[in-house]
Protein backbone atom coordinates (compact mmCIF):
# COMPACT_ATOMS: atom_id res chain seq x y z
CA UNK A 1 0.00 0.00 0.00
CA UNK A 2 1.48 3.34 -1.09
CA UNK A 3 0.93 6.49 1.00
CA UNK A 4 1.59 10.07 -0.03
CA UNK A 5 2.96 12.64 2.43
CA UNK A 6 0.17 13.71 4.80
CA UNK A 7 -2.04 10.64 4.34
CA UNK A 8 -3.37 9.06 7.53
CA UNK A 9 -1.85 5.58 8.00
CA UNK A 10 -3.70 2.73 9.69
CA UNK A 11 -2.84 1.61 13.25
CA UNK A 12 0.61 -0.01 13.18
CA UNK A 13 0.36 -3.75 13.65
CA UNK A 14 2.58 -6.56 12.45
CA UNK A 15 2.71 -7.83 9.78
CA UNK A 16 0.43 -5.25 8.10
CA UNK A 17 2.76 -2.35 8.95
CA UNK A 18 5.41 -3.84 6.66
CA UNK A 19 3.12 -3.31 3.68
CA UNK A 20 2.72 0.44 4.23
CA UNK A 21 5.18 2.38 2.04
CA UNK A 22 5.55 6.06 1.13
CA UNK A 23 5.52 7.45 -2.39
CA UNK A 24 9.13 8.70 -2.62
CA UNK A 25 10.37 8.41 -6.22
CA UNK A 26 13.13 10.99 -5.67
CA UNK A 27 14.50 9.07 -2.68
CA UNK A 28 14.33 5.79 -4.61
CA UNK A 29 16.27 7.31 -7.49
CA UNK A 30 18.86 9.00 -5.23
CA UNK A 31 19.50 5.81 -3.25
CA UNK A 32 19.81 3.69 -6.39
CA UNK A 33 22.13 6.22 -8.03
CA UNK A 34 24.40 6.51 -4.98
CA UNK A 35 24.71 2.72 -4.62
CA UNK A 36 25.30 2.26 -8.36
CA UNK A 37 28.01 4.94 -8.47
CA UNK A 38 29.85 3.59 -5.44
CA UNK A 39 29.86 -0.04 -6.58
CA UNK A 40 30.93 0.97 -10.08
CA UNK A 41 33.76 3.19 -8.77
CA UNK A 42 34.92 0.56 -6.26
CA UNK A 43 35.19 -2.05 -9.02
CA UNK A 44 37.70 0.17 -10.82
CA UNK A 45 40.06 -0.09 -7.86
CA UNK A 46 41.24 -3.60 -7.13
CA UNK A 47 42.51 -2.84 -3.65
CA UNK A 48 39.46 -0.95 -2.42
CA UNK A 49 38.61 -2.34 1.06
CA UNK A 50 35.44 -4.41 1.22
CA UNK A 51 34.67 -2.89 4.62
CA UNK A 52 34.36 0.54 2.99
CA UNK A 53 31.93 -0.85 0.42
CA UNK A 54 29.82 -2.54 3.08
CA UNK A 55 29.78 0.59 5.27
CA UNK A 56 28.68 2.87 2.44
CA UNK A 57 25.94 0.52 1.26
CA UNK A 58 24.78 0.14 4.85
CA UNK A 59 24.58 3.93 5.08
CA UNK A 60 22.58 4.10 1.85
CA UNK A 61 20.31 1.34 3.15
CA UNK A 62 19.79 3.15 6.46
CA UNK A 63 18.88 6.36 4.63
CA UNK A 64 16.41 4.36 2.54
CA UNK A 65 14.81 2.88 5.67
CA UNK A 66 14.53 6.33 7.23
CA UNK A 67 13.10 8.10 4.18
CA UNK A 68 11.33 5.52 2.02
CA UNK A 69 10.05 2.72 4.25
CA UNK A 70 7.09 2.36 6.67
CA UNK A 71 9.18 4.46 9.08
CA UNK A 72 8.60 7.49 6.83
CA UNK A 73 4.84 6.86 6.69
CA UNK A 74 4.38 6.67 10.46
CA UNK A 75 6.75 9.59 11.08
CA UNK A 76 3.92 11.88 9.95
CA UNK A 77 1.59 10.43 12.58
CA UNK A 78 3.92 9.80 15.54
CA UNK A 79 6.60 12.15 16.84
CA UNK A 80 8.45 9.18 18.34
CA UNK A 81 8.77 7.57 14.91
CA UNK A 82 9.75 10.92 13.41
CA UNK A 83 12.52 11.20 15.98
CA UNK A 84 13.67 7.67 15.15
CA UNK A 85 13.76 8.66 11.49
CA UNK A 86 15.96 11.66 12.21
CA UNK A 87 18.35 9.69 14.42
CA UNK A 88 18.71 7.09 11.68
CA UNK A 89 19.67 9.86 9.25
CA UNK A 90 21.99 11.89 11.46
CA UNK A 91 23.59 9.33 13.78
CA UNK A 92 23.59 6.13 11.71
CA UNK A 93 23.40 6.81 7.97
CA UNK A 94 25.76 9.82 7.95
CA UNK A 95 28.73 8.16 9.74
CA UNK A 96 28.28 4.94 7.76
CA UNK A 97 28.38 6.86 4.49
CA UNK A 98 31.59 8.58 5.58
CA UNK A 99 33.15 5.30 6.68
CA UNK A 100 32.85 4.37 3.01
CA UNK A 101 35.30 7.22 2.23
CA UNK A 102 33.35 8.37 -0.86
CA UNK A 103 35.61 11.38 -1.38
CA UNK A 104 38.71 9.20 -1.53
CA UNK A 105 36.96 6.77 -3.84
CA UNK A 106 35.88 9.57 -6.14
CA UNK A 107 39.45 10.85 -6.39
CA UNK A 108 40.99 7.44 -7.02
CA UNK A 109 38.42 6.33 -9.60
CA UNK A 110 38.05 9.60 -11.53
CA UNK A 111 39.82 10.59 -14.72
CA UNK A 112 42.75 13.00 -14.50
CA UNK A 113 40.62 15.99 -15.46
CA UNK A 114 37.81 15.10 -13.09
CA UNK A 115 40.33 14.48 -10.31
CA UNK A 116 41.72 17.98 -10.68
CA UNK A 117 38.21 19.41 -10.46
CA UNK A 118 37.47 17.41 -7.32
CA UNK A 119 40.72 18.55 -5.69
CA UNK A 120 39.78 22.17 -6.38
CA UNK A 121 36.36 21.61 -4.81
CA UNK A 122 37.73 19.77 -1.77
CA UNK A 123 40.32 22.50 -1.16
CA UNK A 124 38.06 25.43 -1.96
CA UNK A 125 37.39 28.09 0.64
CA UNK A 126 33.69 27.15 1.12
CA UNK A 127 34.68 23.51 1.68
CA UNK A 128 37.37 24.51 4.20
CA UNK A 129 34.94 26.75 6.09
CA UNK A 130 32.03 24.28 6.18
CA UNK A 131 34.21 21.35 7.26
CA UNK A 132 36.09 23.27 9.94
CA UNK A 133 35.38 21.36 13.17
CA UNK A 134 34.01 24.39 15.03
CA UNK A 135 31.74 25.32 12.13
CA UNK A 136 30.59 21.74 11.50
CA UNK A 137 29.85 21.13 15.19
CA UNK A 138 27.97 24.43 15.48
CA UNK A 139 25.91 23.84 12.33
CA UNK A 140 24.84 20.41 13.55
CA UNK A 141 23.90 21.57 17.04
CA UNK A 142 22.28 24.75 15.74
CA UNK A 143 20.17 22.91 13.17
CA UNK A 144 18.88 20.49 15.82
CA UNK A 145 17.91 23.19 18.32
CA UNK A 146 16.54 25.74 15.86
CA UNK A 147 14.36 23.32 13.90
CA UNK A 148 12.90 21.71 17.03
CA UNK A 149 12.07 24.96 18.80
CA UNK A 150 10.72 27.08 15.96
CA UNK A 151 7.79 26.68 13.61
CA UNK A 152 10.05 24.99 11.07
CA UNK A 153 9.50 21.47 12.44
CA UNK A 154 5.71 21.74 12.39
CA UNK A 155 5.80 23.38 8.96
CA UNK A 156 7.80 20.44 7.64
CA UNK A 157 5.06 18.08 8.81
CA UNK A 158 2.51 20.00 6.76
CA UNK A 159 4.52 20.70 3.59
CA UNK A 160 6.24 18.15 1.35
CA UNK A 161 8.91 20.59 0.03
CA UNK A 162 9.77 21.80 3.55
CA UNK A 163 9.86 18.19 4.75
CA UNK A 164 12.35 17.32 2.01
CA UNK A 165 14.38 20.42 2.92
CA UNK A 166 14.41 19.32 6.58
CA UNK A 167 15.74 15.87 5.71
CA UNK A 168 18.36 17.31 3.37
CA UNK A 169 19.42 19.77 6.08
CA UNK A 170 19.72 17.06 8.72
CA UNK A 171 21.72 14.72 6.52
CA UNK A 172 23.94 17.56 5.29
CA UNK A 173 24.86 18.94 8.72
CA UNK A 174 25.30 15.39 10.05
CA UNK A 175 27.81 14.60 7.29
CA UNK A 176 29.69 17.79 8.14
CA UNK A 177 29.60 16.94 11.85
CA UNK A 178 30.95 13.39 11.48
CA UNK A 179 33.58 14.27 8.89
CA UNK A 180 36.24 15.42 11.41
CA UNK A 181 35.54 12.37 13.58
CA UNK A 182 35.98 9.80 10.82
CA UNK A 183 38.61 11.70 8.87
CA UNK A 184 38.93 9.39 5.86
CA UNK A 185 38.27 11.83 3.04
CA UNK A 186 40.74 14.53 1.95
CA UNK A 187 38.44 17.37 2.98
CA UNK A 188 38.91 19.81 5.84
CA UNK A 189 41.25 19.67 8.83
CA UNK A 190 42.54 16.27 9.91
CA UNK A 191 42.17 16.09 13.68
CA UNK A 192 44.39 14.12 16.01
CA UNK A 193 42.70 11.29 17.87
CA UNK A 194 42.67 13.10 21.26
CA UNK A 195 40.96 16.10 19.63
CA UNK A 196 38.43 13.80 17.92
CA UNK A 197 37.64 12.32 21.30
CA UNK A 198 37.06 15.77 22.79
CA UNK A 199 34.96 16.80 19.78
CA UNK A 200 32.55 13.91 20.40
CA UNK A 201 32.57 14.37 24.19
CA UNK A 202 31.31 17.96 23.95
CA UNK A 203 28.60 16.86 21.49
CA UNK A 204 27.15 14.27 23.87
CA UNK A 205 25.63 16.69 26.45
CA UNK A 206 24.28 18.89 23.65
CA UNK A 207 22.25 15.93 22.38
CA UNK A 208 21.18 14.99 25.91
CA UNK A 209 20.03 18.53 26.78
CA UNK A 210 17.96 18.73 23.60
CA UNK A 211 16.22 15.46 24.43
CA UNK A 212 15.71 16.61 28.03
CA UNK A 213 14.24 19.94 26.88
CA UNK A 214 11.73 18.14 24.66
CA UNK A 215 10.87 15.65 27.41
CA UNK A 216 10.36 18.44 29.96
CA UNK A 217 7.82 20.30 27.82
CA UNK A 218 4.40 20.32 29.48
CA UNK A 219 2.53 21.08 26.27
CA UNK A 220 2.54 19.62 22.76
CA UNK A 221 5.19 21.55 20.85
CA UNK A 222 4.00 20.58 17.36
CA UNK A 223 0.30 21.29 16.67
CA UNK A 224 0.34 18.94 13.66
CA UNK A 225 0.14 15.93 15.97
CA UNK A 226 -2.84 17.39 17.87
CA UNK A 227 -4.84 18.30 14.77
CA UNK A 228 -4.11 15.06 12.94
CA UNK A 229 -7.13 13.34 14.43
CA UNK A 230 -5.29 10.06 14.99
CA UNK A 231 -7.65 7.60 16.65
CA UNK A 232 -5.00 5.15 17.80
CA UNK A 233 -1.73 5.09 19.70
CA UNK A 234 -0.50 7.29 22.57
CA UNK A 235 -1.68 10.82 23.23
CA UNK A 236 0.31 13.56 21.46
CA UNK A 237 2.03 14.60 24.71
CA UNK A 238 2.94 11.03 25.69
CA UNK A 239 4.20 10.43 22.15
CA UNK A 240 6.27 13.61 22.33
CA UNK A 241 7.91 12.44 25.55
CA UNK A 242 8.60 9.03 24.03
CA UNK A 243 10.28 10.74 21.09
CA UNK A 244 12.32 12.89 23.46
CA UNK A 245 13.53 9.77 25.28
CA UNK A 246 14.51 8.23 21.95
CA UNK A 247 16.60 11.31 21.16
CA UNK A 248 18.03 11.48 24.68
CA UNK A 249 18.86 7.83 25.33
CA UNK A 250 19.31 6.67 21.74
CA UNK A 251 21.52 9.63 20.91
CA UNK A 252 23.62 9.12 24.03
CA UNK A 253 24.16 5.45 23.17
CA UNK A 254 25.35 6.36 19.67
CA UNK A 255 27.75 9.00 20.97
CA UNK A 256 29.12 6.65 23.62
CA UNK A 257 29.67 4.07 20.87
CA UNK A 258 31.45 6.73 18.81
CA UNK A 259 33.69 7.55 21.79
CA UNK A 260 34.63 3.89 22.13
CA UNK A 261 35.35 3.64 18.40
CA UNK A 262 37.55 6.75 18.44
CA UNK A 263 39.43 5.47 21.50
CA UNK A 264 40.07 2.10 19.82
CA UNK A 265 41.23 3.84 16.63
CA UNK A 266 43.56 6.00 18.76
CA UNK A 267 45.12 2.94 20.41
CA UNK A 268 45.59 1.18 17.08
CA UNK A 269 47.16 4.31 15.62
CA UNK A 270 49.63 4.48 18.51
CA UNK A 271 50.46 0.79 18.09
CA UNK A 272 51.18 1.27 14.38
CA UNK A 273 53.32 4.31 15.12
CA UNK A 274 55.28 2.40 17.75
CA UNK A 275 55.85 -0.49 15.34
CA UNK A 276 56.94 1.94 12.61
CA UNK A 277 59.46 3.59 14.93
CA UNK A 278 60.78 0.20 16.04
CA UNK A 279 61.32 -0.85 12.43
CA UNK A 280 63.10 2.38 11.64
CA UNK A 281 65.39 1.98 14.62
CA UNK A 282 65.98 -1.68 13.90
CA UNK A 283 64.51 -2.85 17.20
CA UNK A 284 62.49 -6.06 17.38
CA UNK A 285 58.73 -5.60 17.21
CA UNK A 286 56.95 -7.12 20.20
Amino acid sequence: MIFAHGDQPPPPALPDVLGVWPLEPFVWAAVALAAWWYVRAARRIRSWPRFRLVAFLAGVGTAFIALASPVAVYADALFSVHMTQHLLLTLVAAPLLLLGAPGNLALRSASVGARRGLVRIFHSRPARVLTHPVVAWSLFAGAMWITHFTGFYDRALESTPVHALEHGLYLGVALLFWMPVIGLDPIGIRLSHPVRLGYVIVALPQQSFLGLALWSATNVLYPHYETLGRGWGPSPLDDQRAGALIMWIGGDLVFVGALVAVAIAWMRHDEREAARIDRRLGAPVT
